[in-house]
């Protein structure tokens, strides 16, 4: 599998939603396989929250592949032997895209920090959009995403109806409910009171603790009750005394432990800016209804839930696929039997890879 890393430049301003612009800016992205002659074998990969442009395949030295390798390469479901796959680092990330500890002129001392916009998903299609344009792509095969992503997908669909030929959204929602609002909010708050945070100017590579102790928070909703009892139970940590203060079960140990590490390799300002994003997703604003943002739709779309997500309950999506049907739209939706959690999405790709493939090859086309 051919991979490649590259950076977009762009000196023309991007408007975004709240009014507020960025300029310059620049993508962070990756690509996997050959564009062929006719550039209608592309496919646009959308990461959710805490993911990044390296979707498959290893870099030199790297221990792990990227997140969605399972999925993505020769012969896999999203063949690369076919496909030539695109996956962008959205702006707001902190991974190589313009984000909030970026430069806010190149080769300044002064990072945008909390100067930075709030940016919405729209806000990251748009710049995805241009960057394709850039590219010199005019059609999708198709656009997939799980979570964050997921929203990006069928934000694609409604702003640039007619630009996929398939939409592809999993494990996500269509309008982020009070729950995860909340769930967004105290992990915010978390990272905010950490003293080391010191309103956004904390050192570059500053180790904050408030940033572990909120992805903890978040691994509540990643994984759901069933799983943490079949992979912990009660177990307690074999080291650690019962009756110690601070000793540990091992699902605490575990919660640590993935805490701990989150700040070693993302950044704080970018977690946040990432959470208000996905707090303001809705696809009805802008438009007098619901019904109305579905109606821009004109692409086929496949909705894919895990009946055990706990953060984006499949009701959400058959709540999609109703507004699609009321709206005479091409939707088909299925469920996941799974109890791992919302990361099913991320963890048990055997379970979906062949719908992936299938949708991909056209073989469910005659279901609409």
């Amino acid at each position: 599998m051919k991979i490649e890393t590259k950076l977009a430049k762009f000196t023309k301003p991007l408007y975004l939603e709240s009014g507020r612009l960025l300029e310059p800016w620049q993508i962070k992205y990756e690509t996997y396989g050959e564009l062929n002659e006719n550039k209608d074998n592309v496919i646009l990969i959308t990461h959710a929250l805490s993911g990044s442009h390296h979707a498959a395949g290893k870099y030199e030295g790297d221990r792990k592949p990227g997140w969605w390798d399972g999925l993505i390469g020769d012969g896999k479901a999203i063949d690369t032997k076919k496909y030539f796959v695109i996956c962008t680092n959205v702006i707001g990330s902190c991974f190589g895209s313009t984000g909030p500890m970026s430069e806010i002129y190149p080769g300044s001392n002064e990072r945008y920090r909390l100067k930075f916009p709030v940016i919405t998903i729209k806000d990251m299609v748009k710049a995805q959009k241009i960057l394709l344009d850039f590219l010199g792509i005019k059609k999708l095969k198709a656009v997939i995403g799980g979570s964050m992503g997921g929203m990006q997908a069928l934000r694609l669909g409604i702003d640039f109806p007619g630009f996929a030929k398939y939409i592809i959204p999993i494990a996500t929602t269509y309008q982020t409910r009070a729950y995860v609002i909340a769930i967004n909010k105290a992990m915010i708050e978390t990272i905010r009171a950490d003293k080391d945070f010191k309103n956004g100017n904390y050192e570059v590579g500053a180790y904050l603790k408030g940033l572990a102790a909120a992805r903890m928070i978040g691994y509540l909703n990643y994984i759901s009750p069933s799983t943490f009892d079949k992979k912990f139970g009660r177990e307690y940590v074999k080291t650690d005394g019962m009756f110690e203060l601070f000793g540990r079960f091992q699902v605490e140990s575990y919660l640590e432990y993935n805490g701990a590490m989150f700040p070693k390799w993302f950044d704080a300002l970018s977690y946040i800016y990432l959470l208000k994003a996905i707090s303001l997703f809705d696809v009805g604003r802008g438009f007098n209804s619901l019904e109305e943002a579905f109606s821009q739709i004109k692409d086929k779309m496949f909705l894919i839930s895990f009946s055990g997500d706990t953060l984006f309950f499949p009701e959400e999506m058959r709540n999609i696929k109703k507004y699609m049907d009321k709206v005479g739209g091409r939707c088909q939706y299925y469920e996941i039997d799974s109890d791992y959690g919302h990361d099913s999405f991320l963890v048990e790709i055997d379970k979906f890879s062949n719908l992936i493939s299938d949708i991909l090859e056209g073989e469910l086309d005659d279901r609409f």
